[in-house]
């Protein structure tokens, strides 16, 4: 070994440090061991697109994060079906637009084989109808595929911890457009009607989740337990009749609710 190089951690542990001499202490954990996403439970994730450019860009990007992994890709809807229909899976990351079909079929499907699965979607398509229909499907995440300021490992495991993820360009010009809409104006984009009024609490919380925080995160900040906060969210999609986290903002966003 050069002299100029840095000594190995064996080197270094000389045994004082409560491990046998050359032994390694066990690795630190990636997250809180609360969290959705470990090291010996990995998040399980499909991916189907058709542009082999980028599905290649973002495998490398899940398979580089311990806390996930890529259980199969697809590059077409027929591919896609199979991988749902012969695969467990948490989160399904899918194009809207596939050679041989709609991806919002595919996420029709899939919702159906495994209610409990997460759905993010990964688009060119930034147009507000693609994204309230995406989220009305039961999509948790949308993000845009030419973004920079985004992960796509990050996003997976924030819609397995109770977040919704979206490409941070879109959701600052959805904002845009609700900030813009006079006052008492209906929703540039007609949202389902159903009468809904939530307390203040269950505004509050849906703020925060809103903003991407998980339930502990909400429980702390409001000084609650994450029990309550999912009783209120239980609540939320209730009156909403809604069936996800990003259902609900999306709509209580478009409808003035928050």
């Amino acid at each position: 070994m050069s002299d100029n190089a840095p000594p190995s951690f064996t080197e270094q542990n000389d045994g004082r440090s409560g491990y046998p001499p050359g032994i390694l202490p066990p690795a630190a954990p990636l997250w809180p061991g609360f969290l959705t996403g470990q090291q010996d439970a990995p998040v399980r994730v499909l991916l189907v697109d058709d542009d082999e450019f980028m599905r290649r860009v973002i495998a490398q990007e899940l398979l580089s994060d311990l806390r996930i992994q890529l259980e199969g890709q697809a590059g077409s809807l027929r591919d896609g079906r199979r991988l749902i229909a012969t695969h467990a899976f948490d989160v399904l990351m899918v194009d809207l637009r596939l050679g041989d079909g709609n991806g919002f079929d595919l996420i029709r499907e899939a919702r159906k084989l495994n209610s409990a699965a997460e759905v993010i979607v990964i688009t060119a398509l930034e147009d507000e109808a693609h994204v309230l229909q995406a989220f009305e499907l039961g999509a948790t995440g949308y993000l845009l595929k030419d973004a920079w300021l985004q992960s796509f490992a990050q996003a997976v495991l924030q819609v397995v911890n109770g977040g919704a993820a979206i490409t941070p360009r879109l959701a600052r010009r959805l904002l845009a457009r609700l900030s813009h809409r006079p006052a008492g104006a209906p929703p540039s984009v007609e949202a389902p009607q159903r009468e809904a009024t939530l307390t203040a609490r269950e505004c509050e919380v849906l703020r925060f989740v809103a903003r991407g925080h998980v339930t502990e995160e909400i429980g702390t900040k409001l000084g609650i337990s994450g029990q309550t906060v999912n009783a209120h969210i239980k609540n939320i999609y209730k009156k909403l009749h809604v069936h996800s986290r990003a259902q609900a903002v999306s709509y209580a966003a478009y409808s003035g609710l928050i």
